[in-house]
């Protein structure tokens, strides 16, 4: 009993000597996750909001109830819910599915180099899988949609390969500076090869819908194999966050906590590449959401990439179903590219934040 209340004494004068400041986080730092929390709700209802505006609004606006019956309960005898289960519903899951995968693949690429003007288009890794689509309408017309998604891929390898090694073959290594302009540089070079391929083969109008961008042509067959893939690579990305969020505080950071860089850049550009490769294979170049969001993101809840990742999916997804409405909604009946919709607001930002990296030189 002597000792249990020496204990207690001990234990009270402790507590009365413990620094202010642990009580004075606690309430912040759950404040700080209850703000997280709101913030990934928040963004999964307008995800949800926008994707129930997308099915509901077009030629042919629908009701609430129609839509939940045609979700639920399809009665493929009523043409309004063939409308929504035929071209409506693979269309909306399609933008949101790659909305995710290009604003984590942007995510990812600002991580691993550094480069706040990171993005698949913005880099040339859109470009270099448009290249192989174009070789592969050109060559081998009939190809199945699996064997274009491997092509893709390559593709977006390729150009990706391309751009390191014209960024790291400079006086002074690879920078991010470096690396935009090599990215530019390889996308204008692969854009105009697309371009020439296109013209000398007669593929103009079968490629203009890769060109602009759009998921209007996007079925249920090829959701089927592009969902499952793209939503698993895309929970990979999470795995890797972690890690980014040491390789963005700096190399010397990342290598003092054990942090094997080439191992983890190797991966994440990997991942970045099958997630460029396997969009531009369903809905065309489409640029420009990897940059803008994964900024939106940082801005809304801090540096730390086991957050960014997972918000920047969510925003993606909302800003291509909400690009992609947008696109229908123009000048109805006629349909919009869904990337130039994107592009209004991609344009402008990347000016911006080109403008601020050089008063930052």
């Amino acid at each position: 009993m002597q000792f249990k209340g020496r204990a207690d004494k001990h234990a009270a004068r402790t507590e009365g000597t413990a620094p202010e400041a642990a009580f004075v986080a606690r309430p912040l730092l759950r404040a700080g996750r209850i703000r997280q929390a709101l913030l990934f709700i928040g963004a999964a209802v307008l995800l949800a909001l926008a994707m129930f505006a997308a099915i509901s609004l077009g030629a042919k606006d629908l009701t609430l109830g129609t839509v939940w019956a045609a979700v639920f309960h399809y009665d493929r005898s009523l043409m309004a819910h063939q409308i929504i289960h035929e071209l409506r519903l693979p269309r909306v899951l399609g933008a949101a599915v790659i909305g995710a995968a290009l604003a984590v693949a942007g995510s990812l690429i600002q991580g691993i180099t550094r480069n706040p003007l990171g993005d698949t288009g913005v880099l040339g890794i859109n470009a270099g899988a448009m290249f192989v689509v174009a070789v592969s309408f050109a060559f081998f017309p009939n190809l199945p949609y699996g064997t274009l998604i491997v092509l893709s891929f390559l593709g977006a390898l390729m150009s990706t390969l391309l751009v390191f090694g014209l960024g790291a073959s400079a006086p002074g290594g690879l920078t991010p500076m470096r690396l935009t302009v090599s990215g530019a540089v390889t996308a204008a070079l692969l854009g105009s090869m697309t371009s020439g391929i296109a013209i000398y083969f007669d593929l103009s109008q079968d490629l203009a819908f890769w060109y602009a961008g759009g998921v209007a042509g996007i079925k249920w067959s090829q959701l089927e194999i592009l969902a499952p893939i793209l939503l698993i690579v895309i929970a990979w990305s999470m795995g890797l966050a972690r890690s980014i969020s040491l390789i963005s505080m700096g190399d010397e950071v990342a290598l003092n906590l054990g942090l094997n860089l080439k191992r983890i850049r190797l991966l994440g550009l990997l991942t970045v590449v099958v997630l460029a490769g396997l969009s531009v294979s369903a809905a065309g170049a489409i640029g420009f959401v990897g940059l803008v969001i994964p900024h939106i993101a940082r801005k809304l809840i801090g540096v730390d990439y086991r957050q960014i990742v997972p918000l920047s999916a969510l925003l993606g997804a909302v800003l291509l179903v909400l690009a992609d409405l947008g696109a229908r909604m123009a000048n109805p009946p006629e349909e919009l590219a869904i990337g130039i919709m994107v592009s209004f607001i991609g344009v402008p930002f990347f000016l911006f934040l080109a403008r601020k990296e050089r008063r930052d030189l």
